[in-house]
């Protein structure tokens, strides 16, 4: 099954500072059919303008994953830790305990980004912050894992069953995705797409479950972000 969310029928809030559009019920965004997707909690697509910023708010027991589409995203949190992550790189929270953070777009542009919120498999575990650079180069035209709850795995390592993966593809090209038919997965692409042959526009959001082989054609140079979870 290939369930196309057209970004047009997104949740959307405009707060001046921060212009957010919710794949998933969200704050004041409520659609009973929209809870989520399995695990997948929350996406949110984001753009929060130039010196601006979330200021410090907790969390609990969810696993937080921010990537970064352009410009750059500084945090810091109530564990110490302060990093800056800029485009195509990913930084993850797990919030464990209780964790207070705040993300702050000190860069005299607009950033743009993914917050992902994947429900935790290890509720009350301590909470931790992580971020790695990935070079956009290194996903060109095969999918890159770049966080994933398989701790050897190389990557940042989030407390839960799924995995989180980036790739580019040109126009006129495709790639595949070898999937599990039992678990959901959420694509969302910068360009106009074919998934198994369903046509997707930029930004929807594509919810896949029941399917073996993921296909993806790009008709327009794309940037894909791709969750895989129970």
């Amino acid at each position: 099954m290939i369930d196309i969310r057209p970004f047009s029928s997104l949740g959307h809030a405009n707060h001046g500072w921060l212009d957010a559009h919710h794949h998933f019920s969200f704050a004041n965004y409520h659609d009973p059919k929209r809870m989520g997707w399995g695990r997948i909690r929350v996406w949110n697509d984001d753009t929060i303008g130039a010196q601006s910023g979330f200021p410090p708010h907790p969390h609990r027991d969810m696993e937080i994953v921010t990537y970064v589409r352009t410009g750059a995203i500084t945090h810091q949190d109530s564990m110490g830790n302060k990093g800056r992550t800029g485009a195509g790189d990913v930084q993850v929270m797990s919030a464990g305990t209780g964790v207070t953070h705040a993300e702050y777009n000190l860069e005299d542009e607009a950033t743009t980004l993914f917050q992902i919120w994947i429900e935790t498999d290890k509720p009350s575990a301590p909470p931790s912050w992580g971020a790695m650079p990935f070079p956009k180069d290194s996903r060109d035209g095969a999918f890159q894992l770049l966080a994933s709850g398989a701790a050897g795995d190389g990557v940042l390592t989030i407390n839960a069953d799924a995995k989180v993966l980036g790739a580019t593809v040109k126009a006129g090209d495709s790639i595949g995705f070898d999937a599990d038919p039992g678990r959901h997965l959420y694509l969302v692409p910068s360009g106009r797409v074919r998934v198994n042959g369903v046509a997707a526009n930029p930004r929807d959001g594509i919810a896949i479950t029941g399917e073996k082989k993921v296909e993806i054609e790009a008709e327009d140079d794309s940037e894909l972000v791709l969750v895989d979870a129970r």
